[in-house]
């Protein structure tokens, strides 16, 4: 008899368990439904922001001054560079590396530090 009790007990529990369990899932399906335009919205924010990165990251390169290119005016108008650098600059072309300003001897190791990152070589 004391058998049979706990048979009943532990088979009213499983009822209450499974109840307990499709409660909890139908609750989550609603948070999850409830979630997904929020979540879906948030992720077009996300996307955004990474292209708004992506494309100013991609107009400051553009800005980047074409050593084989830039005119006599346009250089001049990168910090310590003034009308005879510009000219010693364009003579001095092409150049494969930035850095040729330097080894080529047509700036100074200082002057070519403040202006390093506003120049290409295309």
């Amino acid at each position: 008899m004391l058998t049979f009790a706990g048979s009943l007990a532990l088979a009213g529990c499983t009822g209450d368990s499974a109840d307990r369990e499709k409660t909890i899932r139908e609750q989550a399906a609603k948070a999850a439904a409830e979630a997904k335009p929020k979540i879906e919205e948030a992720g077009r924010a996300v996307k955004a922001a990474v292209d708004g990165a992506k494309e100013g990251w991609e107009n400051g390169e553009q800005k980047k001054l074409d050593l084989n290119a830039a005119t006599v005016d346009e250089l001049t108008e990168l910090p310590g560079i003034g009308k005879h650098e510009a000219r010693r600059i364009v003579a001095g072309r092409p150049y494969h590396d930035k850095h040729e300003l330097v080894s080529k001897k047509i700036l100074p190791t200082s002057v070519y530090e403040k202006l390093k990152d506003e120049v290409v070589v295309r």
